[in-house]
């Protein structure tokens, strides 16, 4: 698959509320994702699919998502890179603190799978 094609399957499935299984189908094992600040609950930087798997999970466990989209791909000038637009309502269920999420995924892609994820958010 082609960089633009990962980018296509990632939207695709991100927008059918499937954000595990894209990892399993598109992530390399030694995977590295980026957030934009530390949190008390998930370091800025993880390291490797099973503690990407777990981000996510954690992220769906404590989330009630109220609506969802992803657009994209984006890509440039880099052929091993594009960027996908996110926006979620959530409510943070340990809190009831409810959200407008906005953020920018950029993804490097390496020998087929995405090799890294780095999050830049709406401020």
């Amino acid at each position: 698959m082609s960089v633009a094609e990962i980018g296509a399957k990632l939207v695709a499935l991100c927008q059918e509320g499937k954000g595990l299984e894209a990892v399993d189908a598109l992530y390399d094992e030694k995977v590295v994702s980026i957030e934009a600040q530390d949190s008390p609950e998930l370091p800025a930087r993880m390291e490797g699919i099973e503690a990407i798997r777990g981000k996510n999970s954690w992220w769906y466990d404590n989330h009630e998502i109220h609506d969802s989209t992803a657009s994209g791909p984006y890509c440039g000038h880099r052929e091993d890179q594009f960027a996908v637009h996110f926006e979620m309502n959530v409510t943070f269920k340990p809190t009831g603190e409810k959200q407008q999420l906005i953020e920018v995924g950029l993804y490097t892609v390496a020998n087929g799978k995405i090799v890294q994820e780095e999050f830049l958010y709406h401020v």
